[in-house]
């Protein structure tokens, strides 16, 4: 026999590790008593995160670590563990302690995780919190994105580029991908996601249509025109599997699916998401497109125009309907703040409605259903009384939901209680049995009064007392002058010093009426209001229609108050192949100036006959990117159905935006900046349209001066030439490019003008017609700061440069004569900081450097002569 004593669980440890291991990736909350407690590794993470107290107990014969909190605190601690990406199986007792002599049955109730959380302080009211599946089919990918919260429901398919262009706009909480795909997902979209594995099995063309039609309680899905879609269903089947796993079974509020229809709106790839900054941006602090244009005040619509700047229009008439409702609200000032006036009392909702079918409102939030959709009835007024047509169609389809009302005004107090526990939820007069269960109840002081009267006449004593305490209830209290008159049907309970605690027959029967008085109102009141909610579900798809309707007329009320605060003007969309802007501005970076500065707008002109490549010289600083991104913003506003920072716009439709702004590495996948860059650009070109517009900036820049220009022409002269004539802005620090106008007919040169004046450069970052005459990369040194001894030399370097511009085989006789220019310069030879400055400088491939490289090496060489002038050299 082993000396070795066998480790013993405790009954509660057994149950713990049974359910622990059908969750093995979650953390467990186990209820116990009063508190949630964690275990293990479980409440090491959790006492971390929480910052709770962590300690250990006896569990048989091994110590475990453990921390917990209290049940009611759980609101508190659960976002939190979200937020930390933790995955949160909540686990509560199924019976009655008090009920049972074995131990407690418990049983998972909710698996809280960060893509499926309906609570109020880990979700934003503005944006989506979107659980996402992705399916690798055989021809295509499949992908779905669900907010349980607000019951919305997507799905869509495509290539690679374009589920990680719908991953980079709808960012999702959490992505299900399947176990064998794992590499496969993380090379293809990198590890940024929130990804969770499932069993590939889950992703099974039959067991998806099977799991939808049982949703939905359909034969087929043709009615929601994703029949055909087989990868999206799969993905869409797998995100309904997900849910049920999580034991999120109450999904009435699930009412449809749709999809994502990629032809509909313009295309924007995952680089140009990224350039534009229109959510986010890499920058501390930097502020992005969104954070400029959104000024709407519900969160509906919040959620909303987040959607429309991911999906721009591609249909002019939807879009001049937006612009028009926007030009509508614009010259009406009184009714856009009245509008926004009743906007504001709209709660949430999507949020309120997904709350009550999923069971988990309180009377508060029926409450402020009900208070919202009254809010809703000035905003139909409004809108139904408009003279613009599309308006009218908006307030004419919001419902009015009256029966809705009433029935919850009737049934619930207006201040009705966040938890029913409380009391006081359901309205007087809705219950006569409620109602004569109150007046029981609480009606005790009265029948008291009239007992301590009644039996003061019958004793004699004058100065009776009824109290009551939580050990023997209701009582008498006499003092003890008078206790030789108390009645011998009373009897004694309590002695004090000075008096003597006595209950009755009569005072036990009516405690016992009043406690069950309480606790027949309590369970009548749940009753009630259980009642309620499950007939408020009838209401769930007019309720959903209003708060989409709702988002919608705020992103228009946005729009125009953008509008009016920042005279954007309304404009013009047509079937033509012509960009016209008419002093256009950056709407970011022109909230950005200080009050005195005024943002410089610019003229642009592009179309596929005269003026299809505008080539952009002009030195670093002077604005050649703010220019380019601008008129992409200004498209990507106008198609939204926003109105735009210019004083006119003329834009034909615009099918694609391709943007190649701004050099970014990606050494952790590998992969340099002249690398990322042409991969970004080989999908520009590969993806070409006749109404796409292409923004290049500095291309070839990653690579050495004369492989940069060769590719940068052979790019332009493609664009030119193919069949497809996209509209192009070329920023460019190679001058060389603008020969090409030469030859090219559709190519006009561009620059971005400055002053020169006597020792400095004025950027007056206005674009002109023709091309720059040179760069001024050493103006921008002096304004850095460089030592005026490297600026002259920098500048006797660039003659010796200009001199040999184009002649390769003179780079020897070229570094020979700047070796023998250095003998009139300022070095001393004899100095050995000076002679170590010589060999840095001799030994630069001048040819390979980009302007970056090449202000650093300037930056090297300012502090070489620092250090030399500190030690007392100079």
């Amino acid at each position: 026999m082993s000396n070795k004593a066998e480790k013993k669980e405790t009954p509660l440890m057994q149950q713990y590790n049974r359910i622990k291991r059908k969750y093995p990736d979650a953390m467990l909350l186990f209820r116990v008593g009063d508190f949630y407690e964690t275990f293990g590794e479980d409440a090491v993470r959790a006492a971390r995160i929480l910052n709770i107290v962590l300690t250990n107990r006896n569990n048989g014969s091994e110590r475990s670590e453990l921390a917990g909190f209290p049940h009611h605190s759980l609101n508190t601690y659960l976002p939190k563990l979200v937020k930390a990406g933790e995955r949160v199986a909540i686990c509560d007792q199924l019976e009655d302690p008090k009920l049972t002599k074995k131990i407690v049955k418990r049983g998972v109730t909710e698996l809280v995780t960060p893509g499926v959380s309906m609570n109020d302080e880990v979700l934003q009211s503005k944006s989506n919190n979107f659980l996402c599946a992705v399916h690798f089919g055989k021809k295509a990918l499949g992908i779905s994105f669900l907010d349980v919260s607000t019951g919305e429901f997507l799905t869509a398919e495509g290539s690679e580029e374009y589920i990680d262009k719908l991953l980079q706009n709808f960012r999702p909480s959490e992505v299900l991908v399947p176990k064998q795909r794992k590499k496969e997902f993380f090379k293809i979209f990198g590890e940024e996601q929130h990804v969770f594995f499932l069993e590939d099995w889950v992703y099974k063309k039959d067991y998806a249509y099977e799991t939808l039609n049982s949703h939905f309680g359909t034969k087929s899905l043709k009615g929601f025109g994703v029949e055909h879609l087989e990868d999206g269903v799969v993905a869409a089947g797998a995100v309904l599997y997900y849910l049920g796993e999580t034991q999120h079974h109450r999904l009435q509020h699930i009412t449809t699916i749709s999809r994502i229809a990629e032809e509909e709106y313009v295309w924007m790839d995952r680089f140009t998401i990224r350039n534009l900054e229109l959510y986010n941006s890499h920058a501390q602090n930097a502020v992005t497109l969104l954070d400029v244009i959104d000024h709407t005040i519900s969160p509906m619509g919040g959620r909303m125009l987040k959607r429309w700047l991911a999906l721009p229009l591609k249909n002019a008439d939807k879009i001049r309907k937006r612009h028009q409702v926007v030009e509508y609200f614009s010259k009406d000032p009184e009714l856009l703040r009245e509008m926004r006036n009743h906007i504001k009392k709209i709660s949430d909702l999507e949020r309120l409605i997904s709350k009550v079918a999923t069971g988990k409102v309180c009377p508060r939030e029926v409450v402020q259903l009900k208070n919202s959709l009254e809010a809703v009835i000035p905003v139909k007024t409004l809108a139904s009384a408009s003279k613009d047509e599309a308006l009218q169609v908006l307030g004419d389809t919001l419902q009015g939901c009256d029966l809705l009302r009433s029935k919850i005004k009737e049934t619930l107090f207006e201040e009705a209680p966040v938890n029913i526990a409380k009391g006081n939820t359901i309205a007087p007069g809705f219950s006569a049995e409620l109602d004569e269960l109150r007046k029981i109840a609480f009606s005790g002081k009265d029948y008291l009064d009239k007992i301590i009267e009644r039996e003061s006449a019958a004793t004699g004593i004058g100065s009776l007392k009824i109290g009551s305490n939580n050990v023997f209830g209701y009582y008498i209290e006499v003092r003890n002058s008078h206790k030789d008159k108390v009645p011998q049907d009373w009897t004694r309970k309590q002695t004090l010093v000075n008096a003597e605690r006595y209950i009755t027959q009569e005072l036990k029967e009516y405690e016992a009426k009043i406690l069950g008085a309480e606790e027949k109102i309590l369970q009548l009141e749940q009753e009630i209001f259980n009642s309620l909610v499950v007939w408020i579900g009838d209401y769930i798809q007019p309720v959903q229609q209003n708060a989409v309707l709702i988002g919608q007329i705020d992103c228009l009320c946005s729009f125009a108050h953008q509008a009016v605060s920042n005279n954007y003007c309304k404009p013009e969309i047509d079937d033509s192949y012509e960009l016209e802007i008419n002093n256009g501005r950056h709407p970011v970076i022109e909230k950005q100036l200080p009050i005195s500065e005024s943002y410089v707008a610019n003229d642009i002109f592009l179309d596929r006959e005269s003026q299809q490549i505008i080539m952009i010289t002009g030195p670093n600083m002077s604005g050649k990117s703010a220019i380019l991104r601008q008129t992409a913003l200004i498209v990507l506003l106008a198609q939204m159905g926003s109105f735009v920072p210019a004083d006119a716009v003329k834009i034909g439709l615009v099918d694609k935006i391709f943007t190649r702004v701004g050099a970014s590495d990606n050494i952790s996948m590998g992969e340099s900046t002249f690398m990322v860059e042409m991969n970004e650009t080989a999908s520009i070109l590969n993806n070409l349209s006749q109404r796409s517009l292409v923004l290049l900036d500095e291309i070839g820049r990653g690579t050495s001066t004369y492989d940069g220009i060769s590719i940068a022409w052979a790019i332009t002269e493609y664009l030119h030439e193919h069949p497809a004539r996209a509209k192009t802005l070329f920023a460019t620090h190679y001058h060389e490019l603008n020969d090409m106008s030469e030859t090219f007919k559709r190519i006009k040169n561009f620059n971005v003008s400055v002053k020169e004046l006597q020792d400095n450069v004025l950027f007056l970052r206005k674009l002109v017609p023709g091309g720059s005459e040179h760069s001024f990369g050493i103006h921008v040194a002096r304004m850095a700061g460089m030592p005026q001894q490297v600026i002259r030399r920098a500048n006797k370097i660039l003659e010796k440069l200009e001199a040999s511009h184009g002649m390769q085989d003179n780079s020897k006789k070229l570094k020979k004569s700047l070796e023998e220019d250095m003998q009139l310069s300022f070095f001393n030879l004899d100095d050995p900081i000076l002679e170590e400055l010589k060999e840095e400088i001799l030994h630069t491939d001048i040819d390979t450097l980009t302007p970056v490289e090449a202000l650093m090496k300037l930056n090297e060489i300012k502090r070489m002569l620092t250090s030399r002038q500190n030690a007392g050299i100079a």
